[in-house]
């Protein structure tokens, strides 16, 4: 690449092993005693060492990992398809959706988008491999990702995963081409988060044998759903379920809302308008006047209403139940997650590749202006970005191979199988909120980092702002998400974990005794465990190396145990003071958010350090391992204060970190066009000619 400087890159070998390298080796965190001409460059860089040579081919193999032949299907169609990108800025609203359902049927035809659904209805039988699908297909227009997600994630999965063989029978296949069309109707104007407060009612009418469908406010009314607008025959119906008089919570119900492309009798459905972005999918509202639908539109699988109206189900605990039927949905969040990322690759890539072209201003010559990438503030702008989303790339990872084991699996109900189901779902909320505002964040900073070039429509970067901000919000509000996240933490997952509302949590986590609480969070013995493979004894984290991956890895397990028993404390000390359950948890719940926030970063980061050490010795491990300690201690210096706070980080040593940061952004520098192309987003994605110079 023209205009390349030639740093050097850091030794791999921390990633390899836990063996700490002597002290004497690791560059000082002290000031120098005199002005030193390479007080600003790194180890690696003083050590003289060429940088990685990058193959691409190979990188992109491992980033597909097992799904390389899947992800290869999608950027086929992406490509075939890539008329959209031009179609959604020409196209009048109407059109658009309507071009949008035709290109998800013609990707249904090809098999891409049915891969998790059983094989003997046409599907793949393979859930990871649809997760991995749709996260490719993010690379493209995303109205057509969000209409293959409401299609076959949210309908076709409630159906597979809630119902049973008569419904499996009666809609699977013709879901899964696309012939039928279906919507997901849980979200109320009045109820998103809170799920179990819906206010839909399904009655059971004894007398006829069927539910009878009403929309019982305003508030109850169904909002936001996709697909409803236009297009959505059937839709699977969250609801109050009412049998002889009794409440037994929310159920999912089958329920026709079109017949012959007009509203069914009782059915009334409205269009949400326009949009920030997704104009493509036909967002709506529905209201139920006492739709009736037969006693088979209940999805089945959790709970049963026999002919003559006595309620049963497998499952007795009503609020065990209901997380149950909600938690074989989890993979909306993990798909979300995943898409997210992919998103920021996008633009992270398209930011990367003007950088390597677009010049401006003579600094180090009087003949040439420089490159952009070549400015140590556009490197220090976008390359930890760059690590960061092959961090959360390899956290989705784990995330999806987790979801295709628990959801494959029948499981037995033992207490590990359900332990495994909590931490899935704690894991894939955690990831989903990460992931989405990484997404945010990134396309922002690479818009700006691409002057008025990013600003200009064809060069993407609007739609992807436009489309991607909701991400944050639909299949959970990231802030609601990270509290389900903590609320795992602080009750180890615990059997009852079902019935622990908010105040349940407060109750559950203050009954304990303070030995306990500490007990759990256990910051002491995670201090002991450090002193055990860092050295220093005390002073671990001012004597061990910062490209020392169990050193970065201690300083986010310190952080992240120290807030939770912080959390714990705070909630006991305000129930002992005698104080409403509901105020003392309203008290912490930032410290709530921030403590699962400190938790989803270490398992991100630990799943990097993972990937690294795996790895066979080579360039591609050294490129991944600069990648990874760019990663981790651009993570330490973002929450610097926090951790000097805490006594863990001097005004040395956080200086050193940041010199670090700059040092490992030269040696990323070089190799920077080779990590966004193994990304593999197709060039007819990359519509940007002013970006990339090419023609539009």
């Amino acid at each position: 690449m023209t205009g390349e400087a030639t740093p050097h890159v850091t030794d791999d070998a921390n990633h390899g092993a836990t063996t700490v390298p002597p002290v004497e080796e690791l560059p000082s965190t002290a000031p120098p005693a005199a002005p030193q001409v390479d007080a600003d460059l790194g180890a690696g860089e003083r050590a003289g060492r060429r940088p990685p040579a990058v193959d691409v081919p190979e990188l992109a193999r491992l980033l597909d990992g097992r799904y390389a032949e899947v992800r290869g299907l999608v950027r086929s169609n992406l490509a075939d398809y890539a008329s959209i990108l031009e179609e959604a800025e020409t196209l009048s609203r109407a059109d658009y959706r309507e071009r949008v359902r035709d290109l998800v049927v013609e990707m249904a035809a090809t098999g891409q988008t049915g891969m998790g659904f059983p094989e003997e209805y046409g599907g793949g039988g393979d859930l990871g491999a649809s997760i991995a699908a749709f996260e490719t297909l993010a690379f493209g227009d995303l109205s057509v990702l969000v209409k293959v997600g409401v299609q076959f994630g949210l309908f076709g999965g409630a159906i597979l995963q809630l119902g049973t063989r008569e419904h499996h029978d009666a809609y699977l296949r013709d879901l899964i081409t696309g012939k039928l069309m279906g919507c997901f109707a849980m979200t109320e104007s009045g109820h998103g988060s809170n799920v179990q407060a819906l206010g839909t009612v399904a009655t059971y009418d004894l007398a006829s044998g069927e539910f009878v469908i009403e929309t019982t406010s305003e508030q109850a009314r169904k909002d936001y759903i996709g697909n409803a607008a236009a297009h959505a025959e059937l839709a699977v119906v969250f609801a109050q379920l009412h049998v002889g008089g009794e409440s037994h919570g929310v159920h999912a119900f089958v329920v026709p809302i079109r017949q012959d492309g007009e509203p069914a009798p009782g059915v009334r459905i409205e269009d949400d308008g326009l949009k920030m972005g997704l104009n493509g999918v036909d967002n709506g509202r529905i209201w139920f006047d006492r739709v009736r639908v037969p006693r088979s539109a209940l999805l089945n699988r959790f709970a049963e209403v026999s002919p003559s109206g006595v309620y049963s189900s497998p499952i007795e605990n009503p609020n065990k139940r209901f997380f149950t039927m909600l938690g074989t949905l989890v993979q909306g969040r993990v798909s979300v997650g995943g898409a997210g990322i992919n998103a920021a690759k996008v633009a992270i890539t398209l930011a990367v590749k003007y950088a390597l072209r677009r010049r401006q201003f003579e600094a180090t010559s009087e003949d040439a202006e420089e490159l952009l990438l070549d400015y140590g503030l556009h490197q220090r702008r976008l390359l930890p970005l760059l690590a960061r989303t092959y961090a959360l790339h390899f956290a989705q990872e784990v995330v999806r191979g987790q979801l295709h084991d628990v959801l494959s699996e029948a499981g037995d109900g033992s207490a590990e199988d359900e332990h495994a189901r909590r931490e899935l779902e704690s894991r894939a909320a955690g990831t989903k909120a990460l992931g989405t505002w990484h997404a945010t964040r990134t396309i922002q900073e690479c818009r700006e980092a691409c002057g008025g070039a990013g600003y200009l429509s064809v060069n993407r970067f609007a739609a992807l702002k436009a489309d991607t901000d909701v991400f944050t919000t639909f299949e959970g509000d990231n802030h609601v998400l990270l509290q389900l996240v903590a609320k795992g933490l602080l009750t180890d997952y615990a059997s009852d974990f079902e019935d622990l509302d908010q105040l349940g949590t407060v109750r559950f986590v203050t009954s304990l005794a303070v030995e306990t609480v500490i007990e759990k969070t256990s910051v002491h013995k995670l201090l002991e465990r450090i002193r055990d493979v860092l050295p220093g004894g005390d002073q671990w984290d001012q004597e061990a190396g910062l490209l020392d991956s169990d050193y970065q890895l201690a300083m986010l397990r310190f952080r992240e145990e120290h807030m939770l028993s912080g959390v714990a404390r705070r909630l006991k000390r305000g129930m002992d003071q005698g104080m409403n359950p509901g105020e003392v948890f309203s008290r912490v719940q930032d410290h709530v958010v921030a403590a699962a926030n400190a938790h989803v970063e270490r398992l991100t980061l630990e799943a990097f350090v993972d990937k690294v050490r795996g790895l066979p010795d080579g360039d591609t491990k050294v490129a991944l391992g600069l990648l990874c300690d760019l990663h981790a201690l651009s993570a330490i210096e973002a929450d610097r204060a926090w951790f000097m706070e805490h006594g863990r980080l001097s005004v040395n040593r956080s200086k050193a970190i940041s010199r670090e940061i700059g040092s490992l952004c030269r040696q990323v520098r070089p190799i920077a066009g080779e990590l966004v192309d193994a990304f593999g987003v197709p060039p007819e994605m990359l519509r940007a000619p002013d970006l990339l110079g090419t023609e539009a």
